[in-house]
């Protein structure tokens, strides 16, 4: 069954290029098929398709963030074959992104005064525009021909900045919706949790890497029991507070914008105060804690 599987994985038509043109193609017709059913003479209709541009290229762009992760904590043809294609469910993310990038510059040329009154704001627009910056470098520079004329260093440096910035775009986006504007859709469920998920793995996968040196390095080292245990607590703690963001949203951003100049870095620093991913900082200080050795 395992030999059966691989086999498959290895087929032409999911991977690569193949895997591509898999995905894309139904989201550009999906997309024309949006076009179609949607007011395009009007703002709203316009933001609309927006929102499901957004929709349609969400899930590629988790799935090529969670890539590596999985292949380190569940190595096997399924993994091998989700990490190998990461580069290409990158690219599906851009494609339908571009979809969205059309939609953006017909909103701010055409609707201009429906963008500034009703839609914009400078601190999105601030992410937007880093987040498109990201994604074009991302794109051009996964290609040989401009990957080449990067360091090494570099070109890591570019790509992992940048898949967690435009993670922590997405993911924030869906968290806002849930705990903060209210009368959320079904979808802002799921896309919440799958970035959750996504960056959760990153966490559990940086785990096991020290763990893995630490048994290297010392092989008779280990935690102390309390640290693990503190650890298992603060984990615990993070998927508490990732699931009940209404009971502390509000409280917890007043708190933290409390001083002037915080409430200042509202309007134009990204993310801040980063109320989105704090469960997610509790539950990294909960794997860094179970993996405190000692000698």
């Amino acid at each position: 069954m395992s030999t059966g599987l691989q086999g498959f994985l290895k087929n032409k038509a999911i991977n690569e290029w193949g895997l591509f043109w898999l995905i894309t193609a139904p989201i550009s017709i999906a997309m024309l098929i949006a076009m179609a059913g949607a007011d395009l003479r009007s703002g709203p209709g316009v933001s609309s398709m927006i929102q499901v541009s957004v929709r349609c290229a969400v899930p590629w762009l988790y799935l090529a963030f969670a890539a590596s992760s999985m292949q380190i904590l569940f190595p096997g043809p399924f993994s091998l074959w989700w990490s190998r294609n990461r580069k290409y469910f990158g690219l599906c993310f851009a494609a339908a992104m571009a979809w969205q990038g059309l939609f953006i510059v017909w909103m701010t040329t055409v609707f201009n005064d429906y963008y500034v009154n009703e839609v914009y704001l400078l601190r999105d627009a601030i992410e937007g525009t880093i987040g498109y910056a990201f994604l074009f470098l991302m794109t051009v520079t996964s290609f040989v021909a401009f990957r080449k004329r990067l360091q090494p260093k570099t070109w890591k440096l570019l790509h992992k900045s940048g898949i967690y910035f435009l993670w922590a775009y997405a993911f924030s986006v869906y968290w806002w919706n849930l705990f903060y504007y209210g009368n959320p859709m079904w979808l802002d469920y799921v896309y919440y949790w799958g970035g959750f998920m996504a960056c959760a793995l990153r966490i559990a996968a940086w785990r096991k890497k020290r763990l893995i040196k630490m048994q290297k390095v010392a092989p008779e080292a280990s935690a102390a029991t309390a640290l693990k245990i503190a650890g298992g607590l603060f984990v615990a703690l993070g998927l508490f507070v990732a699931s009940f963001g209404l009971l502390w949203q509000e409280t917890t951003t007043e708190f933290l914008t409390a001083p002037d100049f915080s409430a200042s870095l509202v309007l134009w620093l990204p993310y801040w105060p980063f109320e989105p991913f704090l469960p997610l900082f509790i539950i990294a200080l909960g794997a860094y804690l179970t993996t405190k050795v000692r000698a």
